[in-house]
């Protein structure tokens, strides 16, 4: 399953997140929230908050571009 990602066209912490991701090969699915509504209700049910980037990791919840929670998370991954 792929890590989920919520975010926005201009935020530049979601381009971090992204390029953090693809510099580690890590496959994500990317939901951007300012165009898909149904998404952004998504992303604040799971996380509590509308801030982005949200980072979904098989369940693990991750608010903001956080390299330290985002690694941990990633090396519990139960699925790669």
């Amino acid at each position: 399953m792929p890590i989920e990602i919520y975010t926005t066209p201009t935020c530049e912490y979601c381009r971090q997140l992204k390029q953090y991701l693809e510099e580690l090969e890590i496959e994500y699915a990317e939901h951007n929230v300012v165009h898909d509504l149904k998404r952004a209700d998504e992303m604040s049910k799971k996380s509590g908050q509308f801030g982005v980037p949200v980072v979904d990791i098989d369940g693990t919840i991750i608010v903001g571009f956080n390299k330290t929670e985002i690694d941990k998370a990633l090396e519990n991954r139960t699925t790669p």
